[in-house]
């Protein structure tokens, strides 16, 4: 049975940690990034203000009522990336196989480093001491032999801990654990399952995989089976090119409008179209994700005659394929909780081949006339945004939204790079 060399190593309370970091008079007390006592959206929480319940994504008036001392501070987000890179850096220096899933979090394959550095403890604690004296900033790291469990172990480890699971003792370690620790399971799911008298993942794990099937449905439910049982055969991933790019906004449970929907596909197609042209990049297929109550997802994808990226062509084609899978449901006037735009089978373009005229004109084919010109117009706002900052220019209604409550600056932060 191979050993406990996949690390997982997550920053504690990012973003809420490096505020403290940069304002010692923060520290130790219970601060909130993000929102007011008024109203917005809490993005980070101490875990000083956590231990009274404030958690991201929770409205600050809401938060300021569980904590009165609560202190609202509102980011500054031009410090969070560089001080998370040059955490990953100290995390490259035991071995190249890192694999950053977000701004603040990573998996390590350190198998080949053993012999350099020692055993997987004596790496995460060399790990951990670095980043705590080089950045500043605490981290908790879980080892184990796959994944699925490096990540729980670094949960169970939090705050500013470490914890190592023998894979001798998988079991002793997972049973007893809340089965909402499980990558995946959010509060909809945790619900199904305890009313079904499963609250431990030891408790999913005996149960037969066709009857959580039942309650989580078919995919969802042999994936967290699995996961129950620690089979988890991904492997760590190292840096290189992505294969595709998307965006997503989660909304709570709002009625199905065409201004809605027209609103968040503009939000989320100039979000990835803006990626694409900065790396010079383009893609064929565009796949949208629409989740209904009841975490019921539908996806649905169209390939285009060319790759594109522009904004306003892939504005169009996620709102057709969006009113494609509303109309396909059966409920007449279905609700909608999330929304999500991606595009893959990328290629180079950091120039276009013009059309001669001798077909039809479709801004979906990307030299043709009214093609072209959209990706000129993209440029230009990409030229003024790069001076002046995002919101100087945009198309509506993404620039003009009805309700802002997540920062344009914190959402690019957890968007993976090209």
């Amino acid at each position: 049975m191979a050993g406990p060399t996949i690390l997982h190593a997550d920053l504690d309370a990012f973003y809420a940690s490096v505020e403290q970091l940069l304002d010692p008079r923060l520290r130790g007390r219970p601060i909130a990034v993000g929102g007011s006592a008024r109203g917005g959206v809490v993005l980070a929480a101490s875990y000083e203000a956590k231990a009274y319940g404030v958690a991201g994504g929770m409205p600050g008036w809401r938060a300021a009522r569980l904590c009165p001392a609560l202190q609202f501070v509102p980011g500054r987000f031009r410090e969070y990336q560089p001080l998370a890179d040059r955490v990953m850096d100290i995390l490259g220096d035991v071995t190249p196989a890192v694999e950053r899933i977000s701004i603040d979090e990573a998996f390590l394959d350190v198998s080949g480093s053993t012999h350099l550095f020692g055993p997987p403890e004596r790496i995460a604690q060399l790990l951990r001491r670095r980043v705590r004296e080089e950045v500043g900033l605490p981290i908790s790291v879980g080892a184990a032999r796959t994944k699925h469990l490096a990540k729980i172990a670094s949960q169970v480890a939090k705050p500013d801990g470490l914890v190592v699971v023998d894979p001798e003792r998988e079991r002793e370690f997972l049973d007893p654990l809340p089965v909402g620790l499980l990558w995946g399971v959010g509060p909809v799911a945790r619900a199904r399952l305890a009313e079904r008298g499963i609250t431990t993942i030891g408790e999913l794990a005996r149960t037969p995989s066709s009857a959580v099937e039942q309650v989580l449905g078919h995919a969802v439910g042999a994936r967290m089976s699995a996961l129950a049982h620690n089979e988890d055969p991904r492997r760590v991933a190292g840096a290189g090119r992505a294969r595709s790019v998307g965006a997503q906004s989660a909304l709570g449970r709002q009625p199905v409008t065409r201004e809605l929907v027209r609103e968040v596909l503009t939000q989320l197609a100039d979000r990835v179209a803006g990626r694409l042209r900065a790396k010079d990049r383009a893609g064929r297929t565009v796949t949208v994700r629409v989740r209904f109550p009841g975490m019921r997802s539908v996806t649905r994808s169209s390939t285009l005659p060319g790759p594109v990226a522009a904004t306003l062509t892939l504005t169009e084609v996620a709102e057709q394929l969006v009113w494609q899978a509303i109309r396909e449901q059966p409920q007449p006037e279905p609700e909608v909780t999330l929304l999500a735009v991606s595009v893959s089978g990328l290629v180079p373009q950091s120039a276009l081949q013009l059309e001669l005229p001798l077909e039809a004109d479709d801004p979906r084919r990307p030299g043709s006339e009214h093609g072209a010109a959209r990706w000129a117009v993209d440029r230009s706002v990409d030229a003024v945004r790069a001076r002046f900052g995002t919101r100087a220019v945009g198309y509506l209604p993404a620039a003009m939204p009805r309700v802002r409550t997540v920062p344009d600056e914190f959402r690019e932060l957890a968007e993976h790079d090209l």
